[in-house]
């Protein structure tokens, strides 16, 4: 049997096809019973729209897209990633929309927002944003920027990953130590954090501005940094090549959480007792952290709000309802289990 079409659907209906049209695209234009007729011969037809004409039709996809930095498989393993996107999905149920995971097409950002069906964008953590907004803005669709360098005129959501570094280096050099290895999520510039930028920028900034009274730097002797891979186990390959080296640290400062419990992992594995022989700091807050033995002392930030704000921006840009406005989120330290005063400086 031939699938129904908006013709088949008008004549049963006894209305013209735009009316079948506006029933599905643009209800307002027609009466409340007229809307309800033709959607209920459209049901006993087995009619539904083909999405792909109906954005032709309206010039909208009723989608949004999440512009990722990484791999789908590589961000998704990651837990503060579904916190975040958990935020930006309630906005999406409430308003109707989509949300299209958005990753570099064959390696490549520019490709990838070119070939992606949707009708805005969020970027999240993205470094080479100024080749990206270039893109962005030829695409021409609304777009908001999440943890990355504000830019003049594009609306923005980040946290207080200055103050946040901040505040958890502090606390570490309180508690007397000054052997810190620094675990840098991967950025590409193999360590030269003057190059930094977005959210690495930002915390790298944070933990400088609480060396500095110490009389200290990240490139003190004492003080070492080291990237890798935002995953728990990159925490643990990075445990394994800091650990036996002459100047062992006795305090590890991760830029996430789950490079943390790698770190964590890979230290009780090797008889190392966590915090008295090895105190450990992340970035997050996710829920495991709480539930860790010793639990994770870390800094909090807020993923679902950042989510759920960056998805009202974008909807309300789509609505064309927004000035273009920089929101900064506060974070705070968590003090929990995983910091103690060094043993011995070596």
């Amino acid at each position: 049997m031939p699938k129904a079409n908006i013709k088949d659907i008008a004549q049963k209906a006894g209305v013209s096809k735009t009316a079948v049209s506006f029933a599905f695209n643009n209800p307002s234009r027609l009466s409340e019973n007229t809307v309800k007729h033709i959607l209920e011969v459209a049901d006993e037809m087995g009619y539904s729209p083909d999405p792909v004409a109906r954005s032709m039709s309206t010039g909208k996809t009723g989608t949004i897209g999440l512009l990722l930095p990484q791999p789908i498989p590589e961000i998704v393993r990651n837990p503060f990633f579904p916190e975040f996107v958990e935020g930006i999905g309630e906005v999406c149920t409430h308003s109707g929309l989509s949300l299209l995971l958005v990753p570099p097409l064959k390696g490549s950002i520019r490709r990838a927002i070119v070939n992606a069906a949707v009708d805005g964008f969020l970027t999240l953590g993205l470094e080479e944003y100024k080749a990206t907004m270039m893109v962005l803005r030829q695409r021409d669709v609304p777009f908001v920027t999440v943890d990355s360098d504000p830019i003049e005129g594009v609306p923005a959501v980040n946290v207080d990953d200055t103050g946040g570094a901040q505040k958890a280096m502090e606390h570490l050099l309180q508690m007397g130590h000054r052997q810190i290895t620094i675990l840098a999520i991967r950025s590409g510039k193999r360590g030269q954090y003057n190059e930094y930028v977005g959210t690495l920028g930002a915390r790298i900034q944070g933990y400088i501005k609480a060396l500095e009274p110490f009389g200290l730097s990240i490139d003190s002797r004492k003080i070492r940094l080291v990237e890798c891979e935002s995953t728990e186990k990159g925490g643990v390959e990075c445990f394994q090549k800091i650990w036996n080296t002459r100047y062992r640290p006795t305090a590890v400062i991760a830029m996430s959480d789950i490079i943390a419990i790698g770190v964590m992992k890979a230290a009780q594995a090797e008889g190392v007792v966590v915090p008295r022989d090895l105190s450990i700091v992340g970035f997050d807050d996710i829920p495991l952290s709480g539930l860790l033995k010793p639990a994770l002392t870390t800094i909090s930030q807020p993923s679902l709000e950042k989510g759920d704000l960056a998805a009202k921006t974008l909807v309300r840009l789509l609505d064309g309802l927004i000035e273009p406005i920089h929101h900064c989120l506060p974070t705070r330290l968590i003090k929990r289990e995983t910091v103690s005063e060094p043993l011995e400086e070596k």
